[in-house]
């Protein structure tokens, strides 16, 4: 038996002119699971989370302060941000009265998230650049990028906030040469930064002439920066209306500043709703979005995984998982449904109902337009905050991603003293299929981390192994291209619960692509990353199983996707036994 609840906060007004939000949130929660929801927003009001979360009370979380005082900047970003739309505006136009047709965004993490979510969901308005996000050192990708644009008539964001991540450094290299070996470029005038203050990023833009440089405040961490100069520059060079994006969100920083009754905090109220259900047994956050907003699971993967996997503990977020029958879950879910209105929600409708009837917790949050966005980056913010001082963790530090890329750096040390990578058991796809079956068991999920070469096909190779998983075999899979899933999930697959099986996919990277001024290449460089995490996720008595994708990927991929699946025998109708049994007395 499941009891809706619906309310709603409608009619608050932005002062900017632009449409009114309407918040509407509705869950679909068991007797049993809305007592605990209740019982987390008691913890909340008895220890004033609230209050102390704007009072920046770094207690709330830890007593030592460190990697809290100085990661709370987000919280009145948005008003600092408002200040600057109209700068923001001037320059995007600037930019696209120089005949600029492309930008192309360099960055991992936090500083790509968040604007790929942008550019997904909103596309360019007419007349704007195409804006294209790589975050990704795989060949194949890079040349993607490389071959779809015009060098001379392109914008290159490097988007850092530490200024020294290897990825960024080396996909500049590679676009400054590029840039520089095209008739008619304009040399540093094509490339911006943004950055931290003090950063090397910041020294290198000087160094090389860049065009602009955009300096973020440094007291926000990379997962909570897309409503900075993070997501916001490169939203504005395609022509999205920032001014309108940050009134929603401030709308939202108004609500979420509720301190009684917590259930009109939107934020408060998530947090509570993901925290509680998850000391519950139920920590699979897995997000449904209505299609023209598909893209927010992958912000919100990193927000969640980074931010709370942690100390043996943590929300799993699922983001894009293929639908099934809604009897092949398992007990261990909180399905988000993100509906937008107007969009095409009629199959996904339809699912969330079949998923409240069979007792699943849902919570549907309606979004107006597209840019009711900026509202739902804010109150996933708190809410992650919120969950985190119910689970016990601090949110804002990432004490384990580093590992993986200690581990890059002794692989490629290695590289270049040997001329080889490091040897690695890996496994067929039978093999692979063996390992998965022996594992796979209530409560458990899957990680699939691709190193190869995005592409509709290949993501629907990548659907269909998901679903197989978990129509067969009942587990949660997630699913990200590597290196990007090491700056967003690898947090929670070192730190969080050890109720991970990883399923690493590595292609040839052939053919492979030079790094400018590197001794390594980038094939090198990508296999030496999943080299690495795989050696972090041994160190942490993780089960992780690598399997080369050979000459043909997908070919690999279907193989193990059918040695997932159950062989049925097809049993022949009533009608047909009937007539095979008349044919034989004849």
């Amino acid at each position: 038996m499941t009891r809706s609840r619906t309310r709603s906060a409608d009619g608050i007004n932005d002062s900017s002119g632009s449409s009114p939000m309407k918040l509407k949130t509705a869950q679909s929660f068991s007797p049993e699971l809305q007592r605990l929801v209740t019982a987390a927003h008691a913890q909340l009001t008895a220890s004033r989370a609230v209050e102390r979360l704007w009072a920046r009370d770094h207690r709330l979380w830890k007593e030592d302060p460190t990697d809290i005082t100085n990661r709370l900047g987000w919280l009145t970003i948005v008003g600092e941000m408002e200040a600057h739309a109209e700068e923001l505006h001037v320059f995007a136009n600037s930019v696209k009265n120089r005949g600029i047709r492309d930008v192309i965004l360099l960055g991992m993490g936090g500083s790509s998230l968040g604007p790929e979510v942008l550019r997904a969901s909103f596309a360019s308005s007419r007349g704007f650049p195409r804006l294209w996000v790589l975050d990704s050192t795989i060949p194949g990708r890079v040349r993607q990028t490389t071959e779809a644009i015009d060098p001379a008539r392109s914008l290159f964001i490097l988007a850092s906030k530490s200024g020294g991540t290897i990825e960024v450094l080396s996909l500049f290299g590679h676009f400054w040469e590029l840039v520089h070996q095209t008739p008619g470029h304009q040399g540093g005038e094509q490339f911006i930064a943004i950055t931290d203050p003090g950063t090397g990023l910041e020294k290198l833009a000087a160094e090389h002439r860049f065009g602009r440089v955009f300096t973020s405040p440094a007291d926000i961490g990379g997962r909570y920066s897309v409503l900075s100069y993070f997501g916001l520059v490169p939203a504005a060079l395609t022509g999205i209306d920032v001014a309108q994006l940050l009134a929603r969100a401030a709308m939202m920083v108004r609500i979420c500043q509720v301190q009684a009754p917590l259930a009109h905090n939107p934020g408060a109220d998530l947090g509570a709703a993901m925290a509680s259900l998850a000391q519950a047994g139920r920590n699979k956050v897995t997000i449904i979005t209505s299609p023209q907003i598909a893209a927010f699971g992958l912000w919100a993967e990193q927000l969640l995984a980074e931010s709370t996997g942690k100390e043996g503990t943590g929300l799993i977020p699922v983001a894009n998982e293929p639908s099934v029958s809604a009897k092949a879950y398992g007990q261990d879910r909180l399905f988000v449904y993100l509906r937008l209105k107007n969009d095409e929600n009629r199959r996904l409708d339809q699912q969330v109902a079949k998923l409240a009837r069979e007792g699943h917790p849902v919570l549907t949050v309606t979004l107006q337009d597209r840019y009711d966005l900026g509202a739902e980056f804010f109150r996933w913010e708190v809410a992650t905050a919120v969950a985190g001082h119910l689970l016990g963790i601090q949110p804002f530090d990432q004490p384990n991603v580093q590992e993986s890329k200690d581990n890059t750096a002794r692989v490629l040390k290695t590289v270049q003293s040997t001329g080889k990578l490091p040897k690695q058991t890996t496994v067929t796809p039978a093999k692979a299929a063996a390992q998965l079956k022996r594992h796979c068991r209530p409560g458990i999920y899957v990680a699939i981390l691709a190193y190869t070469t995005p592409s509709p096909k290949m993501e629907q190779a990548l659907r269909a192994l998901r679903r197989a998983l978990v129509s067969h075999h009942h587990v949660t899979t997630t699913a990200g291209y590597g290196p990007r899933y090491l700056h967003s999930t690898g947090q929670l697959h070192k730190g969080g619960p050890k109720s991970g099986i990883f399923l690493q996919l590595i292609d040839q990277m052939s053919p492979d692509l030079a790094i400018p001024g590197a001794v390594f290449t980038f094939g090198t460089l990508a296999r030496a990353q999943a080299a690495g995490d795989i050696q972090a996720l041994h160190a942490h008595g993780q089960e992780a199983i690598v399997m080369p994708l050979g000459k043909n990927p997908f070919v690999a991929i279907q193989a193990l996707t059918k040695s997932l699946t159950p062989r049925t025998k097809v049993r022949p109708s009533t009608s047909t036994r009937s007539k095979t049994r008349g044919s034989s007395q004849k």
